[in-house]
């Protein structure tokens, strides 16, 4: 905070000493401003990147000095500059090319490693929520009800359940739903259409002032397109039921407006016995209108709805006896509906001092109804241990921020200052006994939660030579209320909190293509209102402490290297225990482990990337050898082969492996880990028209997607048993497409 102080009244006083500056504008062909992109005076040395309006100003420049401007999948282009263009600035327009890894620039950046996810998302593109998520390094999912409900997640030695350490959003609008019927966090992106994203921000750890709730593990905000180059219909089809159509179209396309729209249809059985019976609907539209420099606004509208059936985490030893194959059901009455409607309004402003202030007001109204059976018999031998959790909501909120460059001789100094707030206004938020999804047993939960989240934030960026500084310090209010809808006197529970978490991290960059990086900072999720108010307990933001230390280093025009060892410890654990309705405190904790990434341009048209980590994760209140925090990953690995313009095919190969790991705190069961290959094949038979095959699970291999260690009574056992419980992973099966654009 003191950095922050006295770089803010040191700006104040300051005035630009360095001479001539010049400003200007990256856009693509289509007239789309181009945000990242990396200006540099190869005379005096110095450099810049444009904002999200595409504009830049790069000091220490005079005319004869030449420009070096470039952009990933953009031809690089050399500008000789001219009095007239100084004076009275420039618009440089950047033609597409093919995506090298030689175009990736190693910014000074806290968050340098988003590149390589920007990479991988332009060569490898997405078809799936699913992969949406796989493209984030180390983060992995899994699936266990029937394609609607929410993945499970894993990252940095964190069954992270379905969203609790890590801070999901779509253009600044949050995932995560706070104290939500089926778990603190729950993240549903199944409301974004792939194709309409453009990159992905990502980190690894509570580093960054503008995160707040959930950023422990690290954050992910994915970026939807402003315009689209094209048109396009896809139609897919495929084994078990496969069946997608997709439909992109531009309705507004003149000079600095665009607007267009998005639909997906889904619908998939699944292999197993009793169909998922999924479908999903989505419709996406979104209008931007932006100036040459000065702003943009964009306005974002969506919804999505589906509904599933679901056989669940099936016990081992129902296979084993032969009462049931890998894929058939204990209890086949699981499913549920949701849907979420989405409002995002945008809007970015560059101020003629250089300040850029930058704000976006959501909306969300969203559904969830999930039925589910973990233990069969065990509490109610008659009818079943079905429950059903169910909520509506509406979400809605700011956020805010405005940024300032100074320079302070050959020091580079970047303010900002940000606030925001979120509302949940909870309905009905149920937890019930019920029987065949229709008939309710018993309410164990019924209420309506309001929870609230006020924050301000500054952070200062301090540049010198090589050398970046980043301080920052953020605050956060919460309130959380209850009304217990079961109880027979009415009482509206209100608690508060605040908690602040500060930051500091160092960079290092020896050059364009490499930098050494130590990242330190606090963070923390809170905990569910229901707890809160319920349990009258403080344990209600935990902290969560972390550091990095590590590189990203590219070699030369084939090479791009990143490594990373990190600690991590947490105040407090909190497990979800679902059919209770409950979170259950089990102590602080720790995880350490090391992250390791390679990319490599094999040639113009052959592309790898690989992505191997390890974590240990412990339980500190717990004896050696019982300590262990269930389900928490220890080796992971993902990656793949690529190819693309190699006439007229393209297609690839990718891969995920997942290591044993404990199901128990004393690893008396294991959760077994697997190695899974996929595959595509893409030829194009005309200009506009292409084909395309994907083979899911290329090996056939017998895999569990999820697995749990769950105490549960089948129907006939006089006793209950504690044993590996799982979802099995899809086997081999063909999905084809034709996609025509125009």
């Amino acid at each position: 905070m003191r950095t922050i102080l006295i770089t803010f009244c040191l700006s104040l006083l300051a005035t630009n000493v360095a001479g001539q500056q010049i400003s200007g504008t990256l856009v693509s062909s289509e007239n789309t401003p181009l945000e990242g992109a990396y200006v540099l005076n190869q005379n005096s040395n110095t450099h810049a990147h444009t904002n999200e309006n595409g504009y830049f100003t790069i000091r220490d420049t005079r005319a004869g000095d030449t420009l070096k401007l470039g952009a990933l999948g953009y031809q690089k282009l050399v500008l000789p500059l001219s009095e007239e263009q100084i004076s009275e600035g420039l618009t440089v327009v950047l033609e597409e090319a093919a995506l090298q890894l030689s175009e990736v620039v190693i910014q000074p950046e806290i968050n340098a490693l988003s590149v390589l996810a920007e990479v991988d998302l332009k060569v490898q593109p997405v078809s799936s929520s699913q992969e949406i998520l796989q493209k984030v390094p180390g983060l992995f999912i899994g699936q266990h009800a029937g394609g609607g409900k929410a993945e499970q997640l894993f990252l940095r030695g964190f069954d992270i359940d379905h969203g609790t350490d890590i801070a999901l959003s779509v253009d600044n609008m949050p995932v995560n739903m706070v104290s939500h019927a089926h778990g603190q966090g729950y993240s549903d992106l199944h409301f974004v259409i792939p194709e309409t994203l453009e990159n992905i921000d990502f980190d690894k750890g509570p580093y960054h002032a503008d995160k707040g709730n959930f950023a422990t593990a690290g954050y992910v905000d994915f970026r939807t397109r402003d315009r689209l180059t094209k048109n396009s219909l896809q139609v897919e089809y495929g084994d078990f039921g496969w069946n997608r159509n997709l439909g992109l179209f531009n309705i507004l396309d003149e000079g600095q407006q665009s607007a267009y729209v998005a639909t997906e249809f889904l619908q998939f059985d699944g292999p197993f016995e009793s169909s998922q019976d999924f479908s999903r609907i989505n419709l996406f539209g979104k209008y931007t209108l932006s100036s040459d420099r000065d702003s943009r606004f964009s306005a974002t509208i969506s919804y999505f709805t589906s509904s599933w059936d679901a056989s669940g985490q099936i016990p081992q030893r129902a296979v084993d006896r032969g009462l049931i194959s890998r894929f058939g059901a204990i209890d086949d009455t699981e499913g549920g509906t949701t849907s979420r409607a989405n409002l995002n309004l945008e809007y970015v402003k560059a101020a003629e001092d250089g300040s850029i202030f930058k704000a976006n007001a959501f909306w969300s109204r969203y559904d969830f109804e999930l039925y589910s059976n973990f233990t069969f018999f065990l509490e109610d031998p008659e009818n079943g241990d079905q429950i059903a959790q169910r909520e509506s909501r509406d979400v809605f909120g700011l956020n805010s921020s405005w940024n300032k460059d100074f320079n302070l001789g050959n020091t580079d100094i970047e303010l900002r200052i940000g606030s925001g707030f979120r509302k949940d206004l909870i309905q009905n938020n149920e937890l019930s006994r019920t029987a065949n999804r229709r008939e309710i047993l018993e309410r164990l939960q019924l209420g309506d939660v309001k929870e609230s989240n006020l924050y301000g934030y500054a952070d200062a960026r301090v540049r010198w030579q090589r050398f970046t500084l980043l301080s920052g310090l953020r605050l956060d209010h919460f309130e959380f209320g209850y009304v217990d809808a079961l109880s027979n006197v009415y009482e509206n529970q209100r608690e508060v909190k605040t908690i602040v978490s500060p930051k500091l991290s160092l960079l290092y960059n020896p050059s364009n293509n490499w930098q050494l990086f130590l990242k330190s900072g606090i963070g923390f999720h809170s905990n569910d209102s229901r707890v809160v108010l319920r349990e009258n307990t403080d344990e209600i933001l935990p902290k969560a402490y972390g550091i990095d230390a590590g590189t990203i280093f590219r070699s030369g025009s084939q090479w791009v290297f990143n490594a990373a060892l990190w600690y991590l410890y947490l105040e407090q654990e909190f497990v979800y225990v679902g059919d209770a309705g409950i979170v259950e405190p089990s102590g602080r904790s720790e995880r350490r482990g090391i992250d390791l990434g390679l990319r490599y341009q094999i040639s113009d048209w052959l592309y790898f990337n690989s992505d191997l980590t390890y974590s240990d994760a412990r339980s500190l209140d717990d004896e050696d050898g019982n300590d262990h925090i269930p389900l928490a990953p220890k080796i992971t690995l993902a990656g793949g082969l690529s190819a693309s313009g190699l006439r007229k095919w393209s297609g690839g190969i990718r891969y995920r492996f997942l290591s044993d790991r404990p199901a128990n705190e004393d690893n008396s069961i294991v959760a077994e880990g697997y190695l899974v290959f996929d595959a595509n094949l893409n030829y194009e038979l005309l200009p506009d028209l292409t084909l395309g095959i994907s083979v899911q699970n290329l090996f056939n291999t017998d895999w569990n997607e999820t697995q749990f260690a769950t105490t549960s009574r089948l129907r006939e056992e006089a006793q209950p048993v504690e044993e590996i419980h799982f979802t099995p992973g899809a086997p081999f099966y063909l999905q084809g497409r034709i996609r025509y654009t125009f």
